[in-house]
């Protein structure tokens, strides 16, 4: 039988041009436009390992050698002994987010009879040092004892711009507080307090204010990160508790920090805006609310 010998040499263009076209696909999903949920939710934690994220840490950079950020049994396991975050490695814009963690035993080193402290980043934007060596420019949706759902807005000595605009009043003390209705006042840096942070607020492990909304420390707390278009809502566990609105940027990578206190995250999603399951009841100290 006589085998009848086919050129590839015509196709060479098509198989190139299609390996040209996958590659630029992948480098525009990690680099190009800003990813919004659309049909469904993105879990940028999967419960399984760490695709779609990365991890940097101030002193190691992006090699992990204390296995500070690990996965068992369903969750993201942060130790805290370090000072950095898990970043995603994509950016996003226009999503509901969704995060529960509890807090764990362990703090470390100048923080370690400190309140427990960590945080979500979201808007990120620059080096992934920009800010003192450890983390992303961006906005922070504040998770530390006492202070769950403070809004900081994390500015290096970069470039790049960075603000937003919020109602505010002053408390006893004359720190900064959301006041749905307050004087609109733009901050290219500095904190924003929730609504009901005591104002006799002490730097101490296992501080907790009369009008804590977030979980009593072992228990899973969900807090929840709007972000429409400029506008930034906070609320934890179902409880609107801050918001800022014109944000710039009003996009970018999200992170989960470490910040000397362990914790653990079983839950890190973004929804489409408006689809997001709805929390379960506040608990009963979260009457009073800043709105």
């Amino acid at each position: 039988m006589r085998l009848r010998t086919i050129s590839l040499l015509p196709l060479i263009p098509a198989l190139l041009a299609a390996v040209l076209s996958s590659a630029l696909f992948a480098d525009e999903s990690a680099k190009g436009k800003p990813i919004s949920p659309k049909d469904g939710v993105i879990e940028l934690f999967n419960g399984k390992d760490l695709s779609g994220l990365y991890t940097f840490l101030r002193d190691t950079k992006y090699e992990d050698p204390r296995k500070v950020f690990t996965v068992h049994d369903g969750l993201l396991h942060i130790s805290g002994d370090g000072w950095g975050g898990v970043i995603t490695k994509n950016e996003y814009r226009g999503y509901h987010m969704i995060c529960e963690f509890k807090w764990g035993e362990r703090t470390w080193g100048t923080r370690i009879d400190r309140a427990r402290d960590s945080g979500v980043l979201v808007h990120g934007t620059g080096p992934d040092d920009g800010y003192s060596g450890v983390w992303m420019e961006s906005m922070e949706a504040q998770i530390i004892e006492g202070g769950v759902g403070d809004v900081l807005v994390v500015k290096g000595g970069g470039n790049v711009p960075l603000s937003l605009t919020a109602e505010v009043t002053k408390d006893r003390d004359g720190e900064t507080v959301w006041k749905a209705g307050g004087e609109k006042k733009t901050f290219e840096r500095g904190r924003i307090n929730w609504y009901g942070r005591d104002p006799d607020w002490k730097d101490v492990i296992n501080f907790r204010g009369p009008q804590d909304v977030d979980s009593p420390h072992g228990q899973w707390t969900r807090m929840e990160v709007i972000c429409d278009g400029g506008r930034i809502t906070i609320l934890v566990n179902g409880v609107k508790v801050n918001e800022g609105f014109d944000s710039n940027p009003s996009y970018g990578k999200l992170t989960i920090q470490s910040e000397a206190a362990e914790i653990f995250i079983r839950r890190w999603e973004l929804w489409p805006l408006g689809k997001a399951p709805v929390a379960s009841s506040p608990p009963a100290a979260a009457n009073a609310s800043g709105r």
